[in-house]
């Protein structure tokens, strides 16, 4: 017997304003000019506390990256601190009847938001994407609400306490209990805010949505949309309107309006989003009364199906695919936590670049500009409620398993909280085509963090979590775990049945006696490989896949080579803050790309197994003498061959030969490649005879002396002909800086500097790790300076639009924000380099 599970849909891309997001009103960003204290005083709530010594900021932010990174903070948050802090903001508001329908209200602050007029009262919310966390809003002293979660999104209403002339919002953002997660999480308000104006009678926040209700045979699409109004009266009319690529329109439809209904549209000759075309419509929702607009929101569409089969794994479109996904956490580095589009953008793009199509958004709901993201370039997205539920898990602070671990998170807040958050992260999510799994939480069946079975007491070796020893009885017991993901289950499906709902599995022994695997649709296996035919055989309905796996060529034969396991997600797409080893060390540095999103050898050999365009890369290491008692297994030794082998070639120079101690030693070149067969190339000599493509480790490899020069790669296909190539030349002394922009072609505020420490010939010289540092002066911020160095430890934020830092492997980069117009110089300068200036 085979399950098989198939979910049609048409989904949504919001725009790049809020409108997608809520839904409704007139979003505008509500950004700057915020005062800020990190400290806490219940004063600070009242509209006329003395803010003298606050400091002004522009949102988003992040105050844990901006403190000195320390041994006295706990590995989990990598060595950085958390607090209480207090954000104010002043807005003016001109207006003599505030509730009056001829009245406007004026924000004054750089710009003025017009609310709505049509007959109807209007209203004022504020919309915060994500606060971490356990914060507290207020207007002019009056509590609007609490939200302890840090990774939801959510709105308040102003109106009722809005009043002429000078308003104050402020928030109290809590986050003392730092080390509350296994992994960075920063704190503050880190994402966007938003103001929205709206008639009284508007549509609701989260309140559209689609559904693909068939495709015909004519090529045809019909497709329901929901839409919820608040405050409902006679008169309103609502309308909808779909415009192809083109701005054409294609469907549109008319109703009277009710609170809520569904209007069926037909699109005619439908495209479809894919992640080779993700073809996007825009849908307009219009409310009017008496032939005029009160409300509206546009929303970018996107149309596909989905299927899920037990035996044959995943279908897009009818098309059966393997999912080649990664793992991301929500920060960048140097930035923390506030991470802008720009930096997101730039990290999808390469992902895509190496063959990934999925990501997983581990463990949490992120930020809303990251699954448009997703939408437009097309990738796959599992969106995930969370990491913790009812008891703490472990924490380390040592290092990561090092040492004795805290019990400190967010389980406090579980129960009362858990439902509305799972329900508005699909509220919030479900109009983007990119998602097509719901996750209803990571590794909660940890054997014995927190909860225990029987089972445990089995010495089953195919357990590959730590199980922190056998049964324990006075542990919660894990059948608690089926009958809450049941619940959260029901939550999801409540607002969105067309997605499946999954839940990533660390102990698939214990929750194999629980009702888990069968309260979701697809289940995830985490570090799981050994399990998947075991399990295929016991309940062959079970959906399977990788929800989270190792980066090894063995794990991702288990998918290839597996028809009914659909596809894997690697830890992790980027390296990421926490989780961090012994001091020193900023985070785990496991990701496929670094911490600036530049591709790793490992990138680049995941991106031979996934590319499907053309992928050679070469590293090399000294091949290391055999031992004198024949144990030769191991790195650099015998058969050894490194997916994670460095593109140098300079091991004449005294640092590599002093690291390595290599003199007169061979050296093995191994070649990442998707090509059939490849040779080696020194100083234009052939130095590696041609090889065959080698299934049992997809690597090719060649020893050969050293000898300076340039050494090229060239994958062949089957004829010989040439179909990529990479090369690396021995650089020279470091000679000066260069400078260029990545993302050139970005239309946003964020300038992404590459700054390289190279040679007379414009070699990056690798082996550097100059001292440098870089003044930014005119209308922009410096916001640090990236190195990708995961032991660097000084803190890498600026001071007066200056920072400091050392280069690795001869590069850094320097994320200047525009903050007005004019022109932007940067001045870099090094003891030992000539100075460089840059004119934005």
């Amino acid at each position: 017997m085979k399950r098989s599970l198939l979910f049609s849909l048409l989904m949504l891309l919001v725009a790049a304003t809020a409108h997608g997001q809520v839904s409704f009103g007139q979003p505008e960003l509500f950004n700057d000019d915020w005062l800020f204290s990190l400290s806490d005083d219940a004063e600070a709530a009242k509209p006329e506390y003395d803010e003298t010594g606050w400091r002004k900021l522009t949102l988003p932010h992040d105050w844990s990256i901006e403190a000195e990174p320390s041994r006295q903070w706990a590995s989990c948050t990598g060595y950085l601190p958390g607090g209480v802090g207090w954000y104010r903001k002043h807005f003016i508001v001109h207006c003599s009847q505030f509730s009056h329908s001829e009245r406007q209200a004026d924000y004054t602050v750089h710009s003025s938001v017009s609310a709505p007029k049509g007959g109807d009262e209007a209203r004022h919310y504020i919309y915060f994407e994500g606060v971490y966390n356990r914060s507290e809003v207020y207007l002019n002293g009056h509590l609007l609400g609490k939200r302890p979660n840090g990774y939801a999104s959510f709105m308040y209403e102003l109106t009722p306490y809005l009043k002429e002339g000078d308003n104050v919002l402020a928030v109290r953002v809590d986050h003392s209990r730092y080390a509350d997660s296994r992994w960075y999480t920063g704190s503050g308000i880190y994402r966007d805010v938003w103001l929205v104006s709206a008639p009284k009678t508007h549509l609701a926040q989260w309140g559209t949505t689609y559904r693909l209700k068939q495709l015909n045979a004519d090529g045809s699409a019909e497709v329901e949309v929901d839409i919820a109004i608040d405050n409902i009266k006679k008169g309103h009319n609502v309308s909808i309107s779909l415009s192809d690529a083109k701005g054409s329109i294609v469907a549109q439809q008319t109703q009277a309006a009710q609170d809520k209904q569904t209007l069926l549209i037909t699109i005619p000759n439908a495209k479809l989003w894919d992640l080779k075309n993700p073809y996007l419509y825009k849908l307009k929702v219009e409310l009017s009364e008496d032939g005029k607009k009160t409300d509206g929101t546009e929303i970018a569409v996107g149309l596909r199906t989905l299927r899920f089969d037990a035996n044959h794994g995943f279908y897009l479109n009818g098309r059966q695919m393997k999912v080649k996904g990664v793992c991301l956490h929500h920060d960048a580095g140097v930035l923390g936590a506030a991470v802008p589009r720009e930096v997101w953008l730039r990290r999808v793009q390469e992902l895509k670049r190496m063959g990934a199509n999925a990501i997983r958004m581990s463990h949490n709901p992120q930020a809303p500009m990251l699954y448009d993201i997703c939408d437009s370039l097309g990738m796959l997205v599992m969106d995930e409620a969370s990491d913790e539920w009812e008891f703490p898990k472990r924490k380390w602070v040592e290092g990561w398993n090092q040492g004795t671990p805290a019990f400190d998170g967010t389980y406090d807040f579980f129960e009362e909280w858990i439902d509305r958050d799972v329900s508005d992260m699909v509220m919030r999510d479900r109009n983007h085509p990119s998602i097509f799994l719901w996750s209803v939480g990571n590794e909660v069946d940890y054997p014995n963090d927190p909860y225990s079975h029987p089972v445990l007491d089995g010495g089953n070796a195919t357990i590959n979590q730590p199980m922190f020893g056998g049964y324990k009885p006075e542990a919660p017991n894990a059948e608690r775990i089926g009958k809450i993901a049941k619940r959260l289950a029901a939550v999801i499906r409540a607002h969105d049945t067309s997605r499946p709902v999954t839940g990533a599995l660390a102990g698939v022994v214990m929750s194999n006696e629980t009702e888990y695997p069968e309260a979701v649709d697809v289940v995830g296996y985490n570090y799981t490989e050994n399990r998947y035919d075991t399990d295929h055989k016991l309940y062959p309905s079970r959906i399977i896949y990788g929800s989270e796996t190792g980066v090894g060529y063995d794990a991702w034969r288990a998918v290839r080579d597996k028809e009914h396991i659909f596809g894997q997600f690697i830890w992790t797409g980027t390296d990421y803050l926490g989780e961090s080893g012994r001091w020193p060390s900023r985070g785990l540095n496991t990701g496929l790309l670094d911490f600036a999103s530049f591709r790793k050898p490992r990138g680049w050999f995941r991106a031979a197994l996934w590319s499907d365009e053309p992928v050679c890369y070469i590293g090399t290491y000294p091949l290391m003498p055999p031992r004198a008692n024949g144990h030769n297994r191991g790195r650099n030794r015998g058969n050894f061959v490194s997916p994670e082998a460095s593109d140098d070639w300079n091991w004449g120079d005294r640092q590599l030969n002093a690291r390595f101690n290599v003199q007169n030693a061979t050296f093995r070149v191994v070649c990442y490649t998707n090509a059939p067969q490849a040779r080696l190339w020194l100083n234009d000599s052939i130095v590696g005879e041609m090889k065959a493509w080698n299934d049992s480790t997809a690597i090719i490899y060649w020893d050969i002396p050293y000898q300076p020069g340039t050494l090229r790669a060239e994958g062949c296909d089957k004829e010989g002909h040439v179909l990529s190539s990479y090369e690396i030349r021995t650089y020279g002394e470091a000679a000066r800086l260069q400078v260029s922009e990545l993302l050139p072609e970005s239309d946003g505020t964020l300038h992404q500097l590459l700054v390289e420490v190279v040679d007379e010939e414009g070699n990056r010289v690798k082996s550097s790790s100059a001292g440098l540092t870089c003044t930014v002066s005119g209308p922009a911020e410096l916001l640090g300076l990236e190195n990708c160095n995961n032991a660097d430890m000084t803190n890498p934020r600026p001071k007066a639009n200056t920072c400091h830092r050392t280069a690795h492997r001869g590069r850094l980069v320097c994320y200047v924000r525009r903050t007005g117009k004019g022109t932007v110089t940067v001045t870099l300068s090094s003891s030992d380099l000539p100075t460089y200036t840059l004119k934005l």
